[in-house]
């Protein structure tokens, strides 16, 4: 089972930019797959970048392309999402998780809540108009 610890959530006004990051822990770092998702209030959680750690493939949901980027440090195990020119609707909690040895995915399926059977605890992101 992978840990996860996510960081650097915060408010924002619209326009605005914050880097968050997932430190993964408790299994083969280099095998994984690691998403990001957000959660609003009253709405489903959604996939919005996720990272195959071993060939560095990324993947991202149509809001957020060009303006948010998934990075990851291999020395540190760590995933990060850049999140730059946010808009009021990127805000929700934003939850990081993994799946331990990735087989082979569409962009679709990747970006799938269903996929991952590890996930952090979530970090506030709010921005403001």
């Amino acid at each position: 089972q992978v840990q996860l610890g996510e960081s650097g959530g915060g408010s924002v006004p619209a326009g605005g930019s914050l880097r968050l990051s997932c430190a993964a822990s408790g299994d083969t770092y280099s095998s994984m797959c690691v998403g990001w998702f957000r959660q609003a209030p009253g709405k489903e959680r959604e996939g919005v970048a996720a990272i195959r750690t071993g060939g560095g493939n990324t993947y991202y949901d149509d809001s957020v392309k060009g303006r948010f980027t998934i990075s990851q440090d291999n020395a540190k195990n760590t995933v990060f999402l850049d999140m730059n020119s946010l808009k009021p609707e990127d805000t929700g909690m934003y939850y990081c998780a993994a799946l331990s040895r990735c087989p082979p995915m569409t962009a679709i399926q990747i970006l799938g809540v269903r996929v991952y059977s590890s996930w952090g605890q979530g970090t506030q992101v709010t921005v403001s108009s």
